[in-house]
């Protein structure tokens, strides 16, 4: 059970990540606050990897081809899952987007199952299903609003982020190595790969953001810290539990984000979001239970 921790302590840091996002976004690109995921995250990453060495030795890795393919595809897929997040974010609806991204979850258990070898019991389904519904109606979207276009990019973002979680778990699972050495190596070189993706085409197409997190360098550093353990956190997790299981435990990332809301930024919850809010308590119970 040692998963459940791990993804509430990813969902409790991924909520305060988004909250320096927040901020950081006033002054710095869609870009730049993206690689501010990454930018510093690296040597935490690494000294993580160290540090369970020390505690717990362990024979080192013997990469291959297959893994280096998980390995690429999780980064890069997660880049085009930002991406579309971002495009959801310039055509004004984004809070619709990110309602049909969370669909991760499901999309995730429905690729596990056909592709990945993964299995469900009937409560985990539902409970997956009753998750993803849940943080629909906290997004605040209605079908009538749902241009094929919104719907497109919203569903195409949450397959992105439902194959990075997939070939993260398949990454750290091929390397056979004990608990949890092979998810930290997974997570030092996915982010030094997507690191060093970002950096360089943003060197070549716009190095002011590069600047300009330099110039905000305690708040990227503040972004760094939180993606870092957050990542530990969903990539342990997933090297121990079903990707499905885990993302839809992880949506309670959305009731710490509406307490920070609430009691950091002062804004008012909805009625909506109660009841949102009761739903992801309940998901949460049932697939744990499950």
């Amino acid at each position: 059970m040692l998963w459940i921790p791990f993804t509430l302590l990813a969902a409790f840091m991924q909520a305060w990540r988004n909250a320096f996002q927040k901020q950081l976004s006033k002054d710095v690109s869609v870009a730049g606050v993206t690689l501010a995921r990454f930018i510093f995250a690296s040597p935490l990453a690494a000294f993580y990897l160290w540090a369970l060495y020390a505690w717990r030795p362990a024979a080192m890795p013997e990469f291959s081809g297959t893994f280096a393919g998980f390995i690429i595809g999780a980064s890069l897929a997660q880049i085009l899952a930002t991406a579309l997040m971002v495009k959801l974010f310039q055509l004004k609806n984004y809070a619709i987007g990110a309602g049909l991204a969370k669909s991760e979850a499901v999309l995730a258990a429905m690729l596990g199952v056909l592709f990945f070898a993964e299995s469900l019991t009937l409560w985990g389904w539902f409970g997956v299903f009753l998750g993803g519904c849940a943080v629909f109606l906290l997004s605040g979207a209605r079908l009538q609003q749902l241009s094929f276009q919104v719907l497109l990019l919203g569903l195409g973002s949450g397959l992105a982020f439902a194959l990075t979680s997939l070939w993260v778990r398949q990454a750290s699972l091929t390397l056979g190595l004990p608990f949890p050495h092979g998810a930290a190596w997974v997570l030092l070189l996915v982010i030094l790969l997507q690191t060093l993706v970002l950096t360089l085409w943003l060197a070549l197409k716009d190095r002011e953001v590069l600047l300009a997190l330099w110039r905000h360098r305690k708040l990227t550093l503040a972004v760094s810290v939180c993606s870092c353990v957050g990542s530990v956190g969903w990539f342990t997790a997933m090297s121990l539990e079903s990707v499905a299981l885990v993302k839809t435990l992880g949506q309670v990332e959305v009731l710490f984000m509406l307490l920070i809301s609430a009691f950091i930024f002062k804004e008012k919850l909805k009625q909506t979001d109660h009841l949102g809010l009761a739903l992801i308590v309940i998901a949460a119970v049932i697939v744990i239970w499950a």
